[in-house]
């Protein structure tokens, strides 16, 4: 099993846009802000290099 280093810039770009979008979504559409919520947990999970 290799450990490869990787960068995780890009993942880390698109979990501050979904947050930022959750954000905007909680202030103009609350009830709909969990449609933002798999976008921003999908893009942590490859920020942390979970996967």
């Amino acid at each position: 099993m290799s450990t490869e280093s990787k960068s995780t810039a890009k993942y880390w770009l698109y979990a501050l846009v979904s947050f930022a979008v959750l954000v905007g979504f909680l202030i103009f559409l609350p009830e709909w802000f969990w449609v933002t919520l798999p976008f921003l947990f999908t893009s942590l999970v490859y920020a942390f290099d979970w996967i």
